[in-house]
């Protein structure tokens, strides 16, 4: 067992439920990150699950399925906020153009030219 990341697990568990209670992040986001801080703290309390399953997969050397799992875990996070960028400039585009719609029937209503 390594205290340091057993600590650091447990910390960042406790960040994360501020973080959410103070109204700061997201609930379903927040999800992402616990799953992941949970990760930690068991592989902190008994790493020999890695050695484990890098044997029931079938890698070699065990530290390399931990640095897999992160780029795993970083690549469906940056796919998710890439997904949350597109709805979001999707959602602008509309909004500029109900803007636009209504600023012209502003200035018609008004008799402006």
């Amino acid at each position: 067992m390594n205290w340091f990341f057993i600590i650091l697990g447990i910390l960042l568990i406790l960040y994360i439920f501020i973080v959410v209670i103070k109204g700061k992040f997201d609930i379903v986001e927040s999800i992402f990150w616990l799953v992941g801080s949970i990760i930690i703290l068991i592989l902190s309390i008994w790493p020999n699950i890695i050695i484990w399953l890098s044997k029931l997969i079938g890698i070699e050397y065990p530290p390399s399925l931990l640095f897999l799992l992160v780029a795993v875990f970083l690549l469906l996070i940056n796919f998710r906020n890439t997904q949350k960028i597109a709805k979001q400039r999707e959602k602008i585009f509309f909004l500029g153009q109900e803007i636009a719609i209504l600023k012209n029937k502003n200035i018609k209503y008004r008799g402006e030219k």
